[in-house]
């Protein structure tokens, strides 16, 4: 099946490629992503793969459907970029990898959590600069403290196995407690008591119209003060201008993203010559408590080896007529 790869990165091409000798597609990478504007890039190509940032709105949807796309496969789980109805009225199938490692994602939350608390990104700087002093690098034991976990899927259960370790309490909040974390002990609590309640707070839930902007100024007025929040789920579960009045006020102690709400512009680019033009982010990195990675959690060796052989059986899945078990439906 020819495929047109969209927001195509040298690793991204690496992986597929390799998994791809099983498959036989014809993959044709892009690196600009998929929007209104480069809708025209995918015309005739009856399959389209794209990743977290493009933009797969109605007006792109119709544009590349003209055109004779018939599969949009995602090679992310989340598919809030998408506009589902949309694509239903258009006959598009929607594929996605709802699994590839959530270790991976996991295992980033609790490098975020440790960082942050013994400020290893400060220590590191100071001692390359031949400053060896402690002050201003105190943190605080993990053991006995109380973590609360909203989203208790597969990547927030393994967080929370993780935490258990460390000797944590554990609080979640899921409309659907999971057995297995109730098991390990997690209680499972109202979204207010689990605030109300926790020295950390770790957000793992997909992103809805329910859950945007979860993290909000009523929502944060419920928190501890200087609670530590850890975001590696969607940006858009935060609002970021709610976060920063809650840093300045000392509400907010520590804030970790691996994801922000305005990424599409910056992520996953080098930027590094350029003035950045999103005042508010720039905000963000001026706090000596905040800590931001691009959009990483996900970036291991295993985790791009599971979405790259997912994503070309989904699309052999479609080729072949088969059912495909990862179709994304309203």
């Amino acid at each position: 099946m020819k495929v047109a790869v969209f927001s195509t990165k040298p690793y991204d091409r690496e992986f597929l490629e390799a998994a791809n000798v099983n498959h036989g597609h014809e993959l044709v990478f892009l690196e600009g992503r998929l929007n209104l504007e480069h809708s025209i890039l995918a015309k005739d190509f009856p399959a389209v793969c794209t990743f977290v940032n493009d933009e797969l709105n109605a007006k792109t949807l119709n544009l590349i459907a003209e055109n004779g796309t018939r599969l949009i496969a995602l090679r992310c789980a989340g598919f809030n970029q998408v506009d589902l109805k949309t694509a239903k009225e258009l006959g598009l199938t929607v594929v996605r990898v709802p699994a590839y490692s959530p270790y991976a994602v996991a295992e980033h939350t609790i490098t975020l959590i440790l960082s942050l608390n013994r400020k290893i990104h400060r220590a590191y700087n100071r001692v390359r600069e031949g400053n060896f002093a402690l002050e201003g690098l105190l943190g605080f034991d993990l053991h006995g403290r109380t973590v609360g976990i909203v989203g208790t899927g597969k990547i927030g259960m393994i967080t929370a196995h993780i935490l258990k370790g460390f000797g944590c309490k554990l609080l979640g909040y899921d409309l659907y407690p999971n057995s297995e974390c109730q098991e390990m002990g997690m209680q499972y609590v109202s979204l207010p008591e689990l605030l109300a309640a926790s020295d950390i707070i770790s957000l793992h839930c997909p992103l809805t119209r329910d859950s945007y902007h979860l993290i909000n100024n009523e929502t944060i007025d419920h928190m501890k003060h200087g609670v530590m929040l850890i975001n590696t789920s969607r940006g858009a579960l935060v609002d970021t201008n709610a976060v920063i009045r809650g840093l300045k006020s000392g509400k907010i102690g520590y804030l970790a993203l691996d994801v922000y709400e305005q990424e599409s512009d910056l992520f996953f680019e080098d930027l590094s010559n350029e003035v950045i033009q999103d005042d508010v982010f720039q905000r963000l990195q001026t706090f000596p408590n905040v800590l931001i990675t691009a959009h990483q959690a996900f970036f291991t060796e295993n985790a791009l080896r599971n979405i790259a052989e997912t994503t070309l059986t989904n699309i052999s899945d479609f080729a072949q007529g088969r059912n495909c078990a990862n179709v994304v439906t309203i």
